[in-house]
């Protein structure tokens, strides 16, 4: 049986949403698009710290606060895993999220020189590779 690869979660830490915010909103958004689904397994709150270098209680809050919205089912000595409850999210939303990242990284793009239309030139040769 193959094993299915997790997502991947990346904080930000100039962003100004605490990290456990992040983690929650990366987690609601791979369910929404259907990166996860229900039954599928998260990392180990020790082992998303350490792979974000984040103490051990942020992620703790965060799975917390996703189970008690019904999102994530825990079970001791076994793990953490996504409920069967559905999230959906709108066109809007997504289109706000991507805006704030992309506002971000243009703005550190410009920051070495780059144009708007290089990072889009490097993005079209991105997606033909």
């Amino acid at each position: 049986m193959e094993k299915k690869e997790l997502i991947t979660i990346t904080l930000d830490p100039k962003s100004g949403v605490p990290f456990y915010k992040q983690i929650i909103l990366q987690i609601e958004m791979a369910i929404a698009d259907g990166r996860l689904v229900c039954g599928d397994q998260l990392p180990t709150v020790r082992g998303l710290a350490v792979d974000l270098q984040v103490n051990p209680n942020t992620v703790a809050r965060a799975y917390t606060e996703l189970e008690i919205r019904g999102i994530v089912n825990t079970q001791h000595g076994t793990g953490t895993f996504i409920s069967d409850k559905k999230i959906e999210m709108s066109d809007i939303e997504r289109e706000k999220i991507l805006s704030e990242l992309m506002r971000g990284f243009i703005t550190q793009a410009s920051s070495y020189g780059f144009t708007i239309r290089d990072v889009r030139n490097y993005l079209e040769e991105l997606d033909k590779a």
